[in-house]
């Protein structure tokens, strides 16, 4: 699911197609390492059991998503190199936002491993603030029907196998997580049909809203997928992350992008960023309805959750402020604008200069 889907998820532009899923592969097949290493020393340092190996791999692989949502932010700006160290870092990181969230807020592992979406989508918008804007004109920063129907490919791979990524790490309820993560996406598959019809001039579809809007009611359903008793609760999730979803699209176009000089080449932060914010505050809300009567505990309940949460987005923040700082050093030779979203910077193929 990580490699294939995100690989083709971020073959939208039409000359990076190569260096998306090559360096996509490449950034996987690392960050996997690096994560179970800083799991395995984590467990050194706190003298705790290693656990079982499989599973290990399993957690280094979903913990690798805030990677790759990451990377959306910075697609065709950043060099293998600046991808590399990113990835380096910010698996490092994860991990020891996890570790607090676990240890000091005492929050279920399985919950404190869907921060993985608010991590990497706020790590990369702050990354990608020390990056160079593109040129407006640019005939690099688009799609075309090829590059699209790939990219839509790898959206329908990661819907497909979304509820397995929602329960493969969950103990208690995990039938829960498959049916609650199924619906979620259903509902904002449909929500995004009809909002893209609706919000377009021509009343078409627009392939940019579906493949980012149908996915939203999984990532928003993560936190309570399988605490969930009701399917229509997770519809309601589904149906409001798919607007949340495309209205972001518009906002941070117009408004968002140009106040903060931020460039968010794949729109991370309405397609990961908000959803997960949504699924966060939907977790305290369910939390809360189901401990109403337990007045002393549901107060410690909401504030360790709700402690997660900021800690979450703030340890992004501050880390992707440091490390897009870095990586724009001049030792890692920062991509000149003109040099954007090319493929044939780094593959020999001629002939991708020349109608690709």
């Amino acid at each position: 699911m990580v490699i294939f889907g995100f690989g083709f998820f971020l073959t939208f532009l039409k000359r990076y197609g190569f260096s998306s899923t090559g360096f996509n592969l490449l950034i996987i097949v690392l960050g996997v390492q690096c994560s179970m290493l800083t799991e395995l020393f984590i467990d050194f340092l706190l003298e705790r059991q290693q656990g079982d190996v499989l599973r290990s791999i399993t957690s280094a692989a979903v913990s690798m998503t805030a990677v790759l949502i990451s990377t959306g932010a910075v697609l065709g700006k950043a060099n293998p190199l600046q991808l590399i160290l990113m990835a380096i870092v910010e698996v490092i990181f994860f991990h020891m936002s996890r570790w607090i969230n676990t240890t000091f807020l005492q929050v279920p592992d399985n919950v404190s491993m869907m921060h993985v979406h608010l991590f990497g989508a706020y790590f990369g918008l702050a990354v990608s603030s020390h990056f160079s804007d593109p040129s407006p004109r640019s005939e690099k920063n688009a799609s075309t029907a090829k590059s699209d129907l790939l990219s839509m490919l790898g959206t329908l791979f990661l819907w497909v196998f979304w509820p397995s990524f929602n329960s493969v790490l969950t103990v208690v309820g995990k039938r829960n997580a498959i049916y609650n993560t199924y619906f979620a996406n259903a509902a904002s598959a449909v929500t995004a049909f009809v909002l893209s019809a609706l919000t377009t001039e021509s009343g078409k579809f627009r392939m940019a809203h579906i493949r980012s809007a149908v996915l939203a009611g999984g990532i928003a359903v993560g936190y309570t997928a399988h605490s969930i008793e009701h399917p229509w609760i997770a519809m309601i999730l589904g149906l409001l992350s798919s607007v949340i979803n495309i209205l972001g699209y518009y906002c941070s176009q117009r408004c968002l992008n140009p106040v903060f000089k931020i460039h968010d080449t794949s729109g991370i932060h309405f397609t990961f960023g908000l959803p997960g914010i949504l699924g966060a505050l939907a977790q305290v809300v369910l939390l809360v309805i189901k401990n109403w009567t337990n007045s002393p505990r549901l107060c410690y309940l909401v504030m360790t959750h709700v402690a997660a949460f900021c800690q979450t987005i703030s340890a992004a923040l501050i880390t992707g402020f440091a490390a897009g700082f870095i990586l724009n050093l001049k030792r890692f030779k920062t991509i000149p604008v003109s040099k954007y979203f090319e493929d044939q910077l780094y593959w020999e193929f001629p002939h991708l200069a020349v109608g690709f």
